[in-house]
């Protein structure tokens, strides 16, 4: 990063780039970093940012409930998602307002619903309540800062998971390689040919 560009200039310009859905692999680069440097210097302990205590336990079980850990690989939290999340959030004002907004109102709807905030709702009345705003087909005038707020939250998780070490290395990806020789994949070729209208 150059002297001209600070902390707060990247998480600005990273956290608008969330919001209207496209930041540079550089910048989800700079804000892993950041998010690890965090929670190393906070003694191994990330400190959010952007949520009270209450938001922060939310947006982690959100964020696992979005990418969970299976048999193949880690999921969301291992990888650091909620740290990258808050700190975008700290960056932007508009972005915290509505990640915050959208989880007082999962707690104020699991209140209505259970006499419980969304946290101590089962976990078949957690679903219920996020199947509700999971889908645009559901979109209504009093759902429609709901599905954007979890339409936000699910495409930000997956961001983080996919430019984190352990989505990288969930996908294989072995960065770029020189060839001493290439090679044309037949198959490929054929299958184009195949499924071309010429």
């Amino acid at each position: 990063m150059s002297s001209n560009y600070t902390r707060r200039d990247l998480l600005r310009n990273a956290a608008l780039g969330a919001v209207l859905g496209g930041i540079s692999d550089d910048l989800m680069a700079e804000v892993h970093l950041m998010a690890e440097f965090d929670q190393a210097a906070s003694g191994g302990v990330y400190q959010p940012k952007a949520f009270a205590t209450g938001e922060w336990a939310t947006l982690r079980h959100l964020c696992d409930l979005i990418l969970p850990a299976d048999e193949v690989s880690r999921g969301a939290i291992e990888a650091g998602c909620p740290q990258y999340i808050d700190l975008l959030a700290s960056g932007s004002s508009e972005l915290a307002m509505i990640l915050a907004g959208g989880i007082q109102w999962l707690d104020s709807m699991a209140r209505g619903a259970h006499g419980k905030p969304f946290m101590s709702a089962s976990p078949e009345q957690q679903t219920a309540l996020l199947d509700r705003i999971a889908y645009r087909r559901n979109d209504s005038p009093d759902l429609a800062a709901a599905i954007r707020f979890f339409e936000l939250l699910r495409r930000m998780t997956v961001d983080a998971f996919y430019t984190s070490k352990i989505g990288i290395a969930d996908v294989g990806y072995m960065g770029n390689k020189g060839m001493t020789k290439f090679e044309v994949p037949v198959e490929s070729l054929q299958y184009a040919i195949q499924r071309s209208p010429v």
